[in-house]
């Protein structure tokens, strides 16, 4: 491993990855990357769990999707613990899935029949959150060493801060557009009944706790209608 020349792909990536525009295309961009600098990786993907479910984003091959899907499905296997650990263990490797896994020993006999051959799990996350797992896999047993997982690491570490930036962005713009259609909501109501700005609102508010419906999806309504 030339590390002079991986930490100018490095930053050349950190920039590709701040040009992005969505949380989708950042994902992508990092999953893209990790098989291109980290040696040995074929395909990649990052597994997000909600609860025991796991959602498989940015997926460059559906041995990916196969394998995270695997993993919930059993509860166990690298990826999965990387993504819910709380120990303090931040990467889980399997050098080689001809051998024995004791740590997954459910998981790497399916694995190997999936056409994987050794896989690395990196804990996502930054000082204030876990976001999941970046997977890296490749279909040769004994691809990743020491070497790769340092790699790995440092790759793991920019995409953390690059897919928590990202969806901060996305939830700030959400955030503006979904005021910006409640206002216009308020102002429809106002206009059709003669409403001050504070009922105008109660009524949203009421009309989004009675139906259980999110206040942004009332207010859609009530802009795209002209009315309740």
């Amino acid at each position: 491993m030339d590390w002079r020349e991986f930490a100018q792909q490095m930053a050349s990536m950190a920039r590709s990855l701040l040009a992005q525009t969505s949380v989708q295309e950042t994902l992508e961009s990092i999953t893209s990357s990790a098989t291109e600098l980290v040696e040995g990786c074929d395909e990649a993907g990052i597994l997000v769990l909600r609860g025991l479910q796991v959602e498989s984003l940015a997926a460059t091959e559906q041995l990916v999707v196969d394998s995270d899907r695997l993993q919930e499905r059993l509860r166990e296997g690298p990826c999965f613990d990387a993504a819910r650990s709380r120990s303090g263990e931040r990467v889980f490797r399997i050098s080689d899935f001809t051998d024995e896994e004791p740590r997954w020993p459910a998981f790497a006999p399916r694995a190997r029949e999936l056409g994987v051959g050794s896989m690395m799990g990196f804990l996502l996350y930054t000082e204030d959150e876990d976001l999941g797992a970046l997977n890296l896999y490749s279909r040769r047993a004994g691809a990743f060493n020491d070497v790769s997982e340092t790699a790995g690491w440092l790759l793991a570490s920019h995409a953390a801060v690059a897919f928590s930036s990202a969806r901060t962005h996305a939830q700030m713009q959400q955030a503006v557009a979904t005021r910006h259609t409640i206002g216009e909501a308020m102002g429809i109501l106002m206009g059709g009944h003669n409403l001050t700005e504070e009922q105008a609102f109660d009524v949203l508010r009421r009309y989004s706790q009675e139906r259980n419906i999110k206040l942004r999806e009332v207010a859609r309504r009530v802009c795209e209608q002209g009315g309740l």
